[in-house]
């Protein structure tokens, strides 16, 4: 069965690299994945996190699809409570103008960060606790209806460009909530299963048994996973010690830091660590391109996924792009892919 397979970027910035480089290097990776013949490339949106540099996607996307050709490029997510609905809808209806048919339009309802994070982002602790998810959606959702905008008390205020469709709609979730909104709405739904603990064949299903069409005539569903893929089992558990670290110390409230995997390797975890990093282990598929292809199609039959979204969070960019190349070899998605993978050279003049 032939699966489409996609990229989330949160652009990992590794211990002692600059941002320009690692935002150079997300650049690269969507240049390889357009080639190879994935069907998306979206950005995410995070906050104050030391190892992740997206936190303004639109930028990232109008970069990467001015430097690709074919592949679809996107938020993986916008999380919607961070802003006004009107600024969403502009900033994306710009973006599909500039590149129509290529824009996809992910939204969150989390925050995409820490708790105090979010209240500099919203403005207040009151509207950091407000529940206007479904509000800020509906009201974008408006926007985007033959550019009639939304009326308020002081006139009916529209999205511009007048003459560009805001993009497709995704939800994003981590739960079934957003499962059944996007079933509700008839648009496309992201299951998290990178970092998710809720096993992602319960909100897949919801999500299709309840879905009604709506921008969407029949549901599509993707599941997202965090992959790392190398040549062999053992190299693919090195060079995940890098992110096992830098998960960790994530969750357990400490500065992130993405090391090198020997020294990730020596990293001394105390207890509590130790069982945080037993608790992501699961979450993450690891190990050569066929332990890796047999583990994705288990879960693509287990879920009825019907597209594979993969993250891969490692410390050195040669060793991301070798992953990616392999996947896509293993899953034959373009006879590109099936060749040897490019030297990676980054080329300033790129960004």
């Amino acid at each position: 069965m032939q699966i489409p397979l996609s990229v989330l970027d949160l652009v990992p910035l590794p211990e002692g690299a600059s941002s320009s480089r690692a935002l150079r290097d997300s650049l690269e990776l969507a240049r390889l994945a357009d080639r190879l013949g994935y069907t998306r490339h979206w950005f995410a949106e995070h906050h104050n996190m030391p190892t992740v540099v997206s936190t303004t996607p639109e930028i990232l996307i109008a970069l990467a699809a001015e430097q690709t050709e074919r592949i679809r490029v996107g938020s993986g997510g916008v999380m919607l409570p961070n802003h006004a609905p009107l600024k969403v809808a502009e900033t994306y209806k710009m973006l599909a103008a500039l590149h129509p048919g290529r824009i996809d339009l992910g939204i969150g309802r989390a925050p995409g960060t820490d708790t105090a994070t979010a209240i500099a982002l919203r403005g207040s602790r009151q509207a950091m606790m407000a529940d206007d998810f479904g509000d800020k959606l509906s009201e974008l959702e408006a926007f985007g209806k033959d550019g009639m905008g939304v009326r308020n008390s002081l006139a009916t205020v529209a999205a511009m460009p007048p003459d560009a469709p805001l993009p497709d709609i995704w939800l994003l979730g981590s739960s079934d909530y957003s499962a059944q909104l996007a079933a509700a709405i008839g648009v496309g739904y992201a299951f998290a299963a990178h970092f998710s603990d809720f096993p992602p064949e319960y909100p897949l299903r919801a999500y299709r048994e309840q879905f009604t069409p709506g921008t969407l005539e029949i549901p599509h569903a993707i599941l997202t996973l965090s992959v790392i893929c190398a040549d062999t089992d053992a190299e693919a558990e090195r060079l995940a010690s890098s992110l096992l670290v830098a998960f960790t110390r994530l969750r357990t409230g400490q500065k992130s830091v993405l090391l090198p995997p020997d020294e990730a390797r020596a990293y001394p975890f105390t207890p509590q660590e130790s069982a945080v990093a037993e608790s992501i282990r699961p979450q993450q598929i690891i190990g050569s391109p066929a332990t890796v292809e047999k583990r994705i199609r288990t879960l693509v039959e287990r879920t009825g996924a019907d597209e594979v979204m993969v993250t891969t969070f490692t410390h050195g960019q040669a060793e991301r792009l070798h992953s990616y190349g392999l996947l896509a070899r293993a899953f034959a998605l373009s006879s590109e892919g099936n060749r040897e993978m490019p030297p990676t050279v980054s080329d300033p003049a790129q960004f």
